[in-house]
């Protein structure tokens, strides 16, 4: 069953939704269709094509890497920045989020897979992930995730400017 829940709080005016994915192969189709439903709904359009992108090689990832459910998180920043969240129940973290930011290098050319995470690290502003312990639920695995805002050259212009 897939739920998608609102989480608000008081002491912030930014917002977060959890998606709860089951281990389907259409996890990350639907997480594309519900991240962009969300950022079209909060105003945030112009970083949906690379949200969509990043939310999608993530998800992808958490279904061909674990046998079981996922989840995705999306928590506005502030800013129009956008962290984009998945957590899986493996607790192996993958190249090249298991690496320093300064060592991200091309996948090889003849390698089977491992572009999908590159690509995530190449569009994302940040990206990180770390193991998880076991939670109140028993539960462990990793948590990847990556952050994207607007490019500069979409900040509007001062009041006045170009009339």
């Amino acid at each position: 069953m897939v739920t998608v829940s609102p989480e608000k709080s008081d002491a912030s005016p930014s917002w977060a939704y959890a998606l709860q994915l089951p281990h389907d192969p259409l996890a990350p189709r639907v997480a594309r269709v519900t991240l962009r439903a969300v950022l079209n709904g909060h105003g945030m359009a112009r970083i949906a094509d690379t949200a969509e992108l990043l939310a999608s090689e993530l998800v992808t990832n958490a279904y061909r890497h674990s046998g079981g459910p996922a989840m995705l998180r999306l928590r506005a920043l502030g800013g129009g920045r956008l962290r984009v969240s998945v957590w899986d129940a493996d607790p192996h973290i993958p190249p090249p989020f298991d690496k320093p930011h300064g060592t991200l290098r091309p996948v090889p050319a003849e390698a089977d897979g491992g572009r999908g995470l590159f690509l995530v690290c190449h569009f994302a502003d940040a990206w990180g992930g770390y193991a998880l312990g076991d939670d109140l639920f028993g539960r462990s695995g990793k948590l990847l995730w990556c952050e994207v805002g607007p490019p500069p050259w979409t900040v509007a212009a001062p009041e006045g400017f170009g009339a």
